[in-house]
């Protein structure tokens, strides 16, 4: 009997501090007119005492909640994040610890604004295989926390949040929502986005303290990327499965900038009514992005073919061909 993977719940968190453009103007050399024309973004979500952990443990309490399935028969958390609370332990290790998930494996996963696609697309095969029952999916970021709050080519871009899914192995066919993915990274072109960084160690002194990088961006090498490699991998997956982008009901996509968006979208030759957007008001909260979207769309979204899109530091970007 095979098994199958279905999509049983999906929830958003985003923290209720909340930075306007002209908020912004007032920190760096920028202005409400200059973000929104350049990325559409108007405000974004900061966390304020909330770490990653603490966005991600709502998620989980939220996708409980509407599954109805209990925190005990949880069997995989999997958190895709590049703002972790540690390096160890992972954030997944501490989500499980909030909701008293106590039978399940719990592990981070980094790949940027792809994060979620690559974690999905790991639980999926988790689920496959049939050693497990029920996995929550969960992309949590406080990019606040690794901004350069004066560099505007960074700061002006970036908000906090959380999205994920509640994903379920199950005997019904009618019930999959997995079609197919395409995963991929170039890690020639890693330096594109970096964040996090720590020098090696030169020479054993007391006392030593390791120092942080915060995040930093290259915006044009990110953008040619975005609209060119991503629109290409999209298509090369469709027509993989038979199906054109006129077939796809949604595609949700890493919420990076609003004029990305509407570039794939017009690469794709598609309109703009078929790409759920929440950058606007959230700003780029890298992995957290497409879950976001994602839950914002679900309830009026169900059977319908959808493309989730993640694209990020890596340089790494996959797509999920999903029916929801």
């Amino acid at each position: 009997m095979s098994n199958h993977v279905t999509l049983a719940a999906s929830a958003k968190y985003v923290p209720t501090h909340v930075i306007t453009n002209a908020a912004l103007s007032q920190l760096m050399p920028t202005s409400d007119q200059w973000i929104q024309s350049h990325t559409g973004i108007k405000t974004r979500h900061i966390a304020l005492g909330e770490n990653t952990s603490e966005l991600a443990g709502k998620v989980a309490q939220r996708l409980l909640k509407q599954s109805g399935i209990a925190a005990e028969a949880i069997d995989l958390i999997i958190v895709s994040t590049i703002t972790p609370d540690y390096l160890t332990p992972a954030t997944a290790c501490l989500v499980q610890d909030k909701i008293g998930a106590v039978n399940a494996m719990a592990f981070d996963v980094s790949a940027a604004c792809a994060g979620f696609i690559f974690a999905a697309d790991t639980a999926e095969k988790f689920l496959r295989q049939g050693k497990f029952k029920h996995a929550l999916v969960i992309s949590a970021e406080t990019n606040s926390k690794m901004l350069d709050w004066q560099d505007r080519t960074t700061a002006v871009f970036f908000g906090d949040g959380a999205g994920g899914v509640l994903l379920s192995q199950t005997q019904v066919a009618e019930k999959e929502s997995f079609i197919a993915s395409r995963v991929q990274n170039d890690g020639r072109r890693h330096d594109v986005i970096e964040s996090g960084g720590v020098a090696p160690l030169t020479q054993v002194t007391t006392p030593h303290k390791p120092m942080i990088a915060p995040f930093t961006m290259q915006g044009r090498a990110v953008f040619e990327f975005a609209t060119t490699t991503v629109p290409q991998q999209i298509l090369t997956l469709l027509k993989a499965n038979h199906l054109t982008p006129d077939d796809v009901d949604l595609f949700i996509c890493h919420q990076a900038n609003l004029r990305i968006i509407e570039k794939i979208a017009a690469t794709l030759k598609q309109p703009m009514t078929k790409f759920p957007v929440n950058v606007t008001r959230y700003g780029n909260t890298s992995s957290a992005g497409v879950p976001m979207a994602l839950a914002e769309a679900y309830p009026n979204a169900k059977g319908k073919l959808a493309v989730l899109a993640g694209f990020g530091g890596g340089l790494a970007y996959g797509s999920l061909l999903m029916r929801l």
